[in-house]
């Protein structure tokens, strides 16, 4: 005879639930999974991260149209760095990152399109 998952006890209005728990804690695996920490890109790392991004992933593109300050608040960035791509400073992301291919560059185009300063 197969016991119940869960009871009722009588009078004192609760379930118990011991036995709910020990069916439940029989699917988990035997080790846990590892927790694997990603740490924020931070610097040349995040610029090419959020430039790659920006061209790869049309609502990525739209919010950071929307609201780069927002957008760039996800990342590890000086003051600097978020200025530079908030404005579409070209010549500052190129002096820190080298010279942007036409993929990266979509950001920068986009951004300066806007005309917003």
């Amino acid at each position: 005879m197969q016991k119940p998952i869960a009871s009722e006890t009588q009078g004192k209005g609760y379930l118990e639930v011991t036995t709910m728990i020990e069916e439940l804690e029989k699917d988990l695996p035997e080790k846990p999974a590892p927790v694997v920490e990603r740490k924020a890109p931070a610097g040349k790392e995040a610029i090419l991260e959020i430039l790659g991004k920006a061209a790869d992933d049309p609502k990525f593109l739209a919010r950071l149209a929307e609201n780069p300050i927002k957008v760039l608040e996800e990342y590890h960035l000086t003051v600097e760095e978020k200025a530079a791509l908030a404005t579409g400073d070209l010549r500052r992301i190129e002096k820190w990152v080298g010279k942007l291919d036409e993929r990266l560059s979509t950001w920068i185009w986009c951004r300066l399109q806007q005309e917003k300063w």
